[in-house]
């Protein structure tokens, strides 16, 4: 999932406000308003001002624009250089959400491939129970119960539940008592614990 990320430029506001400190600069600098105010000026004016009648600027003001320009550039080239990480980083994350998005897709693939399986696999032992159930049923009683009497109780009673009342008493009929009575117990308790409604 992506999410939206607004980038902002910020080389477009820098510029802006470095052309506003220039040209507020420049106006006051330009401006003879204090020649109109003040007849006589307190500090001594350059005799190269004097006589072309443009303002002095001093150096200091100079360097302190230079300075300022230097500043602003410097903090442009740290802004250019983040942005360029920021967006280094976007492309990564969108490449590892592409990644993970395949990934998952691959898992969600191999669950429905296992499910499938097992379902399959489900599905042929339970055949494999009824089909074996139906031979049981159909041998002959004696013989049948010669094998059930072998069998484990808890296994045998799996069988003879499933059988039909009559194939399961043929069979329970040839059967020693003790093996009979352990598996009819098994039988009875079964569904003991199931919820009565």
């Amino acid at each position: 999932m992506k999410i939206p990320m607004f980038r902002r430029n910020g080389r477009g506001s820098i510029l802006l406000i470095c052309c506003l400190l220039i040209g507020s600069a420049a106006i006051r600098i330009g401006s003879e308003a204090g020649k109109a105010v003040a007849t006589e000026s307190p500090f001594p004016v350059p005799a190269s001002s004097e006589a072309t009648g443009e303002p002095a600027v001093s150096e200091g003001s100079k360097a302190d624009f230079a300075q300022m320009l230097l500043a602003f550039q410097e903090r442009e080239a740290r802004i250019e250089r983040l942005e360029g990480q920021i967006d280094m980083r976007q492309k990564a994350l969108e490449v590892a959400d592409a990644e993970i998005e395949k990934r998952l897709q691959v898992l969600q693939d191999a669950e429905n491939a296992l499910r499938s399986m097992l379902a399959i696999a489900d599905t042929a032992a339970e055949d494999d129970v009824v089909r074996l159930t139906s031979v049981y049923e159909n041998m002959k009683p004696k013989v049948a119960a010669a094998l059930f009497e072998e069998m484990e109780p808890a296994f045998a009673a799996g069988f003879l539940g499933r059988m039909r009342p009559d194939a399961a008493a043929g069979i329970m009929s040839g059967l020693t008592p003790n093996k009979a009575y352990t598996i009819s117990v098994i039988l009875a308790g079964r569904n003991a614990d199931a919820p009565k409604g």
